[in-house]
């Protein structure tokens, strides 16, 4: 069946590039077994190891954009990598792990702990062991302000779903789960659309700083904007 299914996404694909207006993006999927977790098929040719590619990630997986830490370091894509157990708990798997990263993971676990019945019902994440992996793909290597793409990896993971294909997720979050202000919102979203995002999730309070970002960056994305961890995740998750 999976075989079958990348087949005939190529034969769409193509379809998509001699007619592109007439043929949209598409994306196929199945779910299997009692746990009904859905996965998306996607073909080899179509992916890049190092840009954010429109098919949906699997469960756990997100796309984020750190902003740097001032003039020692600019901004920089990375893949946040969850899995989820039995146990308790948060493991980073990165050996030594960034101690920027590790602050971020930290506030995320709190925030998903004490807002739990928001943001993932009835499971209980006391009761999961996440295993946390940081992909870089810049010489930002730090992981700074990744918090909320952090509290979303999570939450996928627990919840058996993936976010949107083609998201980028930016903004960090505190142990009282107010975000952080972004500083440099149009560098981050020049870097998202050259690195292949299709919809940008930013913090609403870097929208008055958009106001500068040309038209032709403007046409090439859609930015999403929310005010709480809550919201990020409603508009991350995949239809």
């Amino acid at each position: 069946m999976r075989l079958a299914m990348e087949v005939r996404r190529r034969v769409k694909e193509q379809q998509k590039r001699i007619v592109p207006a007439e043929f949209r993006n598409t994306q196929f999927s199945y779910t299997l077994g009692q746990d009904g977790i859905e996965k998306f098929v996607v073909t080899p040719e179509l992916q890049s190891e190092d840009s954010i590619g429109r098919d949906p990630l699997p469960p756990g997986q997100v796309w984020g954009i750190s902003p740097g830490g001032g003039e020692a370091e600019g901004s920089g894509l990375f893949r946040i990598e969850v899995t989820e157990g039995p146990g308790s708990g948060v493991r980073i798997l990165n050996r030594p792990a960034p101690p920027a990263f590790a602050e971020s993971v930290k506030y995320a676990q709190q925030n998903l702990y004490t807002r739990a019945a928001e943001l993932v019902g009835d499971r209980n994440p006391r009761e999961h062991e996440f295993s946390i992996q940081l992909r870089a793909f810049d010489a930002s290597k730090s992981g700074i302000s990744l918090g909320v793409a952090a509290v979303l990896a999570m939450c996928s993971a627990l919840l058996g779903k993936s976010l949107r294909g083609g998201l980028v997720v930016i903004g960090g979050i505190n142990l009282g789960g107010s975000i952080d202000p972004l500083h440099n919102a149009i560098d981050v979203v020049e870097l998202a659309v050259e690195k292949g995002a299709s919809v940008i999730l930013m913090p609403v309070s870097a929208r008055k700083q958009l106001f500068d970002l040309s038209d032709d960056m403007a046409t090439k994305v859609n930015i999403l904007f929310y005010t709480e961890a809550r919201e990020a995740l409603i508009k991350a998750i995949a239809d």
